[in-house]
């Protein structure tokens, strides 16, 4: 279904996607953030919080370290303020590229077992689809969050991965 190789390359562009999406929150006020725009999560700062919880959450069940508090309901309160989410933002981005960097083929087969909040139940999916469930998760929610940020006079930087400096 999916390779380490895809892992990484999805993990460069989540890390470049953010960085971009850093500097569009920090160029509008506080009140802008958290208007509400009738998205799924209401505001652009709610969303951006939740994304972040969702990377937590999915990775501390593919490398088994911390897990946020709270469920998805107290996703949109994660961090208080720009200057913590930035610094969550980028930790996050860094354990997601170190834990991609040492997958191998065997780390993507077979069976992950979590106890969902979603669902009110444990569930056990194929580990590959769990981890192509978390990448395109978060290009969901920084669809919606361009979105958004665009609606809201902001200008948003390149999203195509085609367009990912090499490097990345």
């Amino acid at each position: 279904m999916i390779t380490p190789e895809y892992c990484r390359t999805m993990a460069r562009y989540n890390a470049w996607q953010n960085e971009g999406l850093k500097r569009a929150l920090m160029s509008l006020p506080r009140e802008e953030l958290e208007r509400d725009r009738g998205a799924f999560f209401g505001s652009i700062w709610k969303t951006a919080n939740h994304l972040l919880w969702a990377d937590l959450i999915w990775m501390s069940r593919f490398d088994g370290g911390e897990a946020p508090a709270g469920g998805i309901g107290g996703s949109v309160a994660l961090a208080r303020n720009a200057a913590d989410w930035e610094a969550l933002r980028f930790r996050t981005d860094g354990r997601i590229r170190v834990w991609a960097d040492g997958l191998k083929s065997l780390d993507l087969v077979g069976d992950l077992t979590w106890m969902s909040g979603a669902a009110g139940r444990e569930v056990s999916r194929p580990v590959a689809l769990c981890v192509a469930h978390m990448f395109n998760h978060q290009a969901h929610h920084r669809g919606q969050l361009h979105a958004m940020l665009t609606a809201a006079g902001v200008k948003m930087p390149d999203t195509d991965l085609f367009l990912m400096p090499a490097g990345r």
